[in-house]
């Protein structure tokens, strides 16, 4: 899937699957699923090597949601790839099911078990690391959130990552601004985000990640053998595509009314038409 227009739609595609499972869980992370919606399509659907026939393929492209909270577009695309059967959404968070409200390595095409935040870069630095160390050509990619910018562990994986000069590495930070407390700059500022992140080492670039078109562009231009990690800060709208979820703290973890459902999936619906 090459066209910007296929991967927009695509994204709305998620962000409405991804609305129904948590309607049908009663539970979820639905603000930050949907600010991520377009970075993890353009991921999955063009720019990762990656086989749902062969899920441990030892040359894929390795995706770690360190925000694991937000794993309800994680799981719509897998589903929707054939990782997985798409009528297991139906079971997200219900008793016994592998589809947890975090990512469990019981369902296919999930690397790791995330959601203790600040541990999916650490991570993802050793997985590169591995790769580097084995002559394989892999990228490895891991996406943040910015409130998740106030773990330590953190920047014990930044300097790391720069220190063996882990340039198949690609960090990307939904650069939201809203946390399950409010404002990140209320809670804990982040203040020149991309400065800190080039003091660490890392070559860094700062996008509007909601733009399907410079979400494609930014991956392919990632500079190559500079010997330095790359950090996409994505600034993107928590609750994106549905207006009164878009900016609303409280819509982090919030599950929609049928009405609500109703009213999102005809938004969405909307904009998917506008795109034909």
């Amino acid at each position: 899937m090459t066209s910007i227009t296929d991967l927009r739609k695509k994204a709305i595609e998620i962000r409405k699957g991804l609305l129904q499972m948590i309607c049908d869980g009663q539970t979820g992370h639905t603000g930050g699923a949907l600010s991520s919606a377009d970075i993890l399509t353009a991921l999955f659907y063009y720019k990762m090597k990656h086989d749902p026939a062969n899920p441990k393929w030892e040359d894929r492209d390795r995706f770690i949601l360190s925000k694991g909270h937000s794993v309800e577009g994680y799981y719509n695309i897998l589903a929707d790839m054939g990782y997985f059967p798409k009528e297991e959404l139906k079971t997200f968070s219900h008793f016994q099911s592998r589809l947890i409200g975090h990512p469990s390595t019981k369902v296919p095409g999930v690397e790791m078990n995330t959601g203790a935040l600040g541990h999916g870069l650490p991570i993802a630095v050793g997985m590169a690391l591995a790769g580097k160390r084995d002559q394989k050509d892999y990228h490895v990619y891991v996406l943040m959130g910015d409130g998740e910018q106030a773990e330590g562990s953190v920047w014990e994986g930044a300097m790391a990552a720069a220190n063996y000069q882990l340039d198949h590495l690609v960090g990307i930070v939904d650069r939201n601004h809203l946390q399950i407390s409010g404002d990140t700059e209320d809670v804990m500022a982040l203040g020149d985000f991309a400065a800190k992140w080039r003091a660490f080492g890392w070559e860094v670039v700062e996008i509007d990640g909601n733009d399907m078109e410079q979400i494609v562009k930014t991956l392919d231009e990632l500079p190559a053998g500079t010997g330095k990690p790359q950090m996409i800060i994505a600034h993107t709208v928590k609750g994106k595509g549905v207006s009164f979820m878009e900016n609303v703290a409280k819509w982090h973890h919030g599950v929609p009314t049928p009405e609500q459902l109703a009213q999102a999936l005809a938004e969405l619906d909307a904009c998917e038409k506008e795109l034909d």
